[in-house]
């Protein structure tokens, strides 16, 4: 389930949305659990080919290209580890993330996580608008996390990004368990967000259309 679940109820959202202005894009890379390293994976050049070959057909210049990254948001979707009943114990105590309770927004002081407060405030106002729940997960500071999709992508394609995922048990067990209410939560928050439109104002700031 880790990470089919995102990947299942973004590509949904991204169906079932009717773009605006912007270029909306849906990338689904193969290979993290084994490095990200590969040819397909967050690590390569694939995102960044895609999106210049994209910039070409539409008759724009390098220098456009990079404006439009500046101004570009970016969702990384990746599981995200619910309280688990038997192990209450190995969750921060200040985040606490439940299944079926909403999408959860991941922080790592050390970066593991690309969320930072911007991103984190257009994410929360996707989920607003979506009228969907979102939770808060940190890891404990003396427990390390894996990793994830947007660093790791961040080193070919720098987009504002913020880290998610949906809250489950048993990670990469035989027993993963996961909420089918957060499924619906992150295909509604998708189609806001596929939905949508981002300016980046050259402040740090964006307006969400």
């Amino acid at each position: 389930m880790d990470d089919l679940q995102c990947a299942f109820a973004s590509l949904k959202g991204f169906l079932a949305a009717e773009p605006k202005d912007s270029v909306a894009v849906h990338c689904v890379y193969d290979n993290e659990e084994v490095g990200s390293g590969t040819k397909q994976g967050a690590e390569s050049t694939f995102l960044k080919d895609v999106l210049n070959r994209i910039n070409t057909g539409m008759g724009r210049t390098q220098e456009e290209y990079l404006t439009a990254l500046a101004s570009s948001f970016m969702v990384s979707a990746d599981n995200a580890h619910a309280i688990h009943p038997n192990q209450p114990d190995k969750a921060d105590p200040t985040s606490r993330p439940y299944m079926n309770q909403g999408i959860v927004i991941k922080y790592s002081a050390n970066q593991k996580y690309c969320t930072d407060a911007v991103s984190a405030a257009v994410f929360k106002t996707i989920c607003e608008k979506a009228e969907v729940p979102y939770q808060v997960f940190l890891n404990r500071s003396d427990i390390l996390g894996g990793s994830t999709l947007g660093n790791i992508s961040g080193t070919q394609v720098a987009l504002n990004t913020v880290d998610i995922g949906l809250p489950q048990l048993a990670m990469h067990s035989s027993y993963e368990t996961a909420g089918s209410r957060d499924t619906a939560y992150l295909i509604e928050a998708a189609k806001v967000l596929y939905s949508g439109s981002f300016t980046g104002k050259g402040d740090g700031a964006y307006r969400l259309g």
